[in-house]
Protein backbone atom coordinates (compact mmCIF):
# COMPACT_ATOMS: atom_id res chain seq x y z
CA UNK A 1 0.00 0.00 0.00
CA UNK A 2 0.83 3.92 -0.86
CA UNK A 3 1.68 5.63 2.75
CA UNK A 4 0.08 8.39 2.54
CA UNK A 5 1.31 12.05 4.80
CA UNK A 6 -1.76 13.33 6.18
CA UNK A 7 -1.37 16.66 7.74
CA UNK A 8 -4.47 17.62 9.74
CA UNK A 9 -5.60 21.41 9.68
CA UNK A 10 -4.71 23.46 12.77
CA UNK A 11 -5.69 26.95 13.34
CA UNK A 12 -3.61 29.39 11.53
CA UNK A 13 -3.09 32.66 11.79
CA UNK A 14 -2.01 34.48 9.05
CA UNK A 15 -1.21 37.82 11.11
CA UNK A 16 0.86 36.11 13.63
CA UNK A 17 4.22 37.41 12.71
CA UNK A 18 2.77 40.57 11.87
CA UNK A 19 1.67 41.09 15.51
CA UNK A 20 4.70 40.76 16.71
CA UNK A 21 6.87 43.17 14.29
CA UNK A 22 6.02 46.99 13.91
CA UNK A 23 4.47 46.75 10.90
CA UNK A 24 1.90 49.29 10.75
CA UNK A 25 -1.52 47.14 11.02
CA UNK A 26 0.13 45.76 13.81
CA UNK A 27 0.12 48.71 16.67
CA UNK A 28 -1.40 49.26 19.18
CA UNK A 29 -3.47 52.77 19.84
CA UNK A 30 -3.00 55.22 22.43
CA UNK A 31 -6.51 56.46 23.22
CA UNK A 32 -7.08 59.99 24.04
CA UNK A 33 -10.24 60.73 25.62
CA UNK A 34 -12.39 63.66 27.37
CA UNK A 35 -14.78 62.62 29.71
CA UNK A 36 -17.53 65.67 31.29
CA UNK A 37 -17.72 65.65 34.39
CA UNK A 38 -20.48 68.50 36.53
CA UNK A 39 -20.90 71.78 34.96
CA UNK A 40 -18.11 72.82 32.51
CA UNK A 41 -15.52 70.79 34.04
CA UNK A 42 -13.72 67.97 31.67
CA UNK A 43 -11.42 65.28 32.31
CA UNK A 44 -8.25 64.00 29.67
CA UNK A 45 -7.66 59.95 30.20
CA UNK A 46 -4.75 58.58 27.98
CA UNK A 47 -5.07 54.68 27.87
CA UNK A 48 -2.95 52.17 25.81
CA UNK A 49 0.65 52.67 26.43
CA UNK A 50 3.09 50.31 26.06
CA UNK A 51 3.88 48.40 29.73
CA UNK A 52 7.36 49.25 29.83
CA UNK A 53 6.86 53.11 30.20
CA UNK A 54 6.40 54.63 33.55
CA UNK A 55 3.38 56.12 33.97
CA UNK A 56 3.91 58.17 36.93
CA UNK A 57 6.95 59.49 35.02
CA UNK A 58 5.03 60.55 32.25
CA UNK A 59 2.48 62.04 34.45
CA UNK A 60 4.77 64.34 36.30
CA UNK A 61 6.08 65.63 33.06
CA UNK A 62 2.24 66.68 31.61
CA UNK A 63 1.17 68.29 34.88
CA UNK A 64 4.44 70.30 34.85
CA UNK A 65 3.80 71.21 31.04
CA UNK A 66 0.39 71.75 31.19
CA UNK A 67 0.04 73.05 34.43
CA UNK A 68 -3.23 70.69 35.63
CA UNK A 69 -3.18 67.85 37.85
CA UNK A 70 -3.92 64.56 37.55
CA UNK A 71 -3.57 60.77 38.43
CA UNK A 72 -3.19 57.46 37.23
CA UNK A 73 -5.75 55.03 37.60
CA UNK A 74 -5.79 51.19 38.05
CA UNK A 75 -8.88 49.79 35.93
CA UNK A 76 -9.16 46.11 35.69
CA UNK A 77 -9.99 45.81 31.85
CA UNK A 78 -8.26 48.56 30.75
CA UNK A 79 -4.96 48.73 32.86
CA UNK A 80 -3.54 52.04 33.61
CA UNK A 81 -5.14 54.89 33.06
CA UNK A 82 -3.49 59.06 33.21
CA UNK A 83 -6.27 61.06 33.69
CA UNK A 84 -5.68 64.75 33.66
CA UNK A 85 -8.16 67.93 34.55
CA UNK A 86 -9.42 69.78 31.94
CA UNK A 87 -9.54 69.51 28.10
CA UNK A 88 -5.83 68.30 27.12
CA UNK A 89 -7.07 66.19 24.27
CA UNK A 90 -4.43 67.88 21.65
CA UNK A 91 -1.58 68.84 24.55
CA UNK A 92 -1.30 65.26 25.55
CA UNK A 93 -1.03 64.27 21.80
CA UNK A 94 1.36 66.57 20.65
CA UNK A 95 4.03 66.03 23.89
CA UNK A 96 3.73 61.96 23.19
CA UNK A 97 4.51 63.06 19.96
CA UNK A 98 7.50 65.48 20.75
CA UNK A 99 8.59 62.66 23.38
CA UNK A 100 9.06 59.92 21.02
CA UNK A 101 6.32 57.49 23.02
CA UNK A 102 4.06 57.39 20.16
CA UNK A 103 3.68 58.00 16.58
CA UNK A 104 1.36 60.07 15.09
CA UNK A 105 -0.47 57.18 13.20
CA UNK A 106 -0.44 55.51 16.88
CA UNK A 107 -2.76 57.98 18.56
CA UNK A 108 -6.57 57.85 18.07
CA UNK A 109 -8.87 61.41 19.68
CA UNK A 110 -11.81 60.63 20.77
CA UNK A 111 -14.86 63.12 22.14
CA UNK A 112 -17.02 66.04 21.47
Amino acid sequence: MVDIDTQIPTAFDPFAEAKDSGAPGAKEYVHIRIQQRNGKKTLTTVQGLRKEFSYEKILKDLKKEFCCNGNVVQDKELGKVIQLQGDQRKNVSHFLINANIAKKDQIKIHGF
